[in-house]
Order: C-alpha cells, then structure tokens, then sequence
C-alpha cells in the first residue's frame, strides 16, 4: 500500500488505479475500527482498487468539541488497511487540506437539511463536512464512495451534494457495524468509563423499543420522540435529540411517507453518541 500526503503524488497514483478499472473510495478521520474496515470490505466488492483517506478536520469541529482530543493512530491505521488490501492511503497535513485559513476558506453548503437535528446541535458541522468532502472528492475522483449509515443525516447531505453539485460520484450507504451488544461502533466509545460502556447499548435497545411501538400501529410521532427521550434520560444518558422523521427528507413524517428514520444523539458522560433505526411504515 501506498501512502501519499501531498495532491499532486495523489493525483499521480490515482491515475494509474484509475486506468486499472474503478476506483472506490472510503474518507475516515482515522483511529479504525472494524466499522471502518467494514467499509473498505464494500468498496473492494465494487471496484477494482480501493483509495483510503485519514483526516481529521477541523472544519467540522466546533470551538467547544474534542479536536484536540480526538484519537489520531495513524500507524495502527496504516496496518490494518495494508492487511484489507488498500491500494492508496491518503493522509494529508491540515496545510494541504486548507491553504488558506480555516476562516477564508470557501465552503461548501447543503442548505435545509444541514440545519436540522445533528445540525441544529453543531452549527457549521455540516458545511465542514460537505466542504472536506467535496475537495476529497475533487482530489481523488473517485468512481465510488462509501460511508457507513450510523452518520445518517451526514449520509444524506453528502448524497445531495453529490445530486446538487452533478459530481459523477456514487455514493453508497453501508449499515451500521455493531458491538455484540447492540453499541454502534464509533472512535469516540473510548470516551466511555466502565459503567458508562455498560448503559451504552441500551440507546439501540430504546430504538429497536420504539420500533416495535410503530410496527403495532403507533404513530403518534411527538409522543414516540418523547417516549424515547425520558427512555434515555431515565438511563443515565443527556439526550441531544430524539426524532422520527421521513428517511429521505429528514422532515416530520406525512401521509405519504412510507419509510422512516429514528435520529438520536445523547451524551453518556463525555461521549456524544448518535444512533439511528431504519424503518418502513404502510
């Protein structure tokens, strides 16, 4: 595997991957995990080589969030993609990503759906990660990229980015990779104490709960989002969030919606955890 930390030796690999057939790509911040690494597994199933990105950006982190604290392991990083067979690693310093100050760097914004939920909770996040996306995108060029659904409303800015901005990139969702006890796997479960690691599971278990009320004919929405939140809280947990929403619009369900989405974000001491369940109504 080869590890390049400049654009111009990245564009110089990639035409060569590029000329060898499709090329996939998988944008992380690093600290791997077996989630990641399941995603590098999807993209080697669609194409024929594979292009891995570590960044940790800053652009998406709030003046009071974990940007210094964030776990950054890039050798151990570095291994496991060289045993999953990657082609390319791309581990760019922040000079290379931004040029020019955080401040006068040009952004790139989906609007409406960026502000809601996780939005709403992190103003700006989602213009950083649309802004870092999009240059990874301009960048690599890739045929394809994956992302894992557990960001679910990051999922769908980066789809409507792509459909907005017309980039010929395909953009594929994988499902959430779970501990065996139902935690979804995320960096930030380090964050978590002994005790704190053990409440963990129950926010899937309070979504799967709330699940189950609509799949016997619940569908009083406010009321489920507040069943939900005093579930959680009673827990131990601080809830950010707690919404049912349309999948594809993010948006308050309406007669016409046949698939819906639980989104839940909530603070376990100094974790921030999100969740969320996937569901089809008729």
């Amino acid at each position: 595997m080869k590890t390049v930390e400049r654009v111009e030796a990245l564009r110089e690999a990639v035409a060569g991957l590029r000329a060898d057939g499709r090329m996939a790509f998988v944008p992380t911040m690093g600290n791997l995990h077996a989630g990641h690494l399941t995603l590098v597994r999807e993209a080697r199933r669609h194409a024929d080589s594979v292009v891995v990105s570590i960044f940790v950006n800053p652009l998406q982190f709030g003046p009071n969030e974990d940007l210094d604290k964030y776990p950054r392991t890039l050798e151990a990083d570095r291994r496991a993609l060289e045993a999953e067979g990657v082609d390319l690693l791309f581990a760019p310093p922040v000079e290379v990503m931004y040029p020019v100050s955080l401040e006068q760097q040009t952004r790139v914004e989906v609007p409406e759906i960026s502000a809601l939920h996780c939005g709403a909770s992190r103003p700006g996040h989602f213009a950083g990660v649309a802004t870092v996306v999009c240059k990874l995108f301009n960048m690599v060029q890739p045929d394809l990229a994956v992302f894992g659904k557990k960001d679910y409303q990051q999922l769908l800015v980066i789809r409507r980015m792509v459909r907005d901005l017309a980039m010929p990139v395909e953009i594929l969702g994988v499902d959430t990779v779970r501990e065996s006890d139902g935690l979804a796997m995320s960096s930030r479960n380090q964050y978590l104490d002994a005790a704190e690691r053990r409440i963990a599971p129950r926010l899937y278990a309070t979504l799967c709960a709330a699940a189950d009320r609509v799949a016997g004919g619940g569908r009083d929405w406010d009321r489920l989002a507040d069943w939900i939140r005093g579930e959680l809280d009673s827990a131990g947990f601080r809830t950010d969030y707690a919404v049912v929403v349309d999948a594809a619009t993010l948006l308050p369900p309406t007669d016409r919606s046949d698939r819906l989405v639980i989104l839940v974000a909530a603070w376990l001491g100094k974790a921030r955890l999100i969740d969320n369940l996937e569901m089809e109504i008729k």
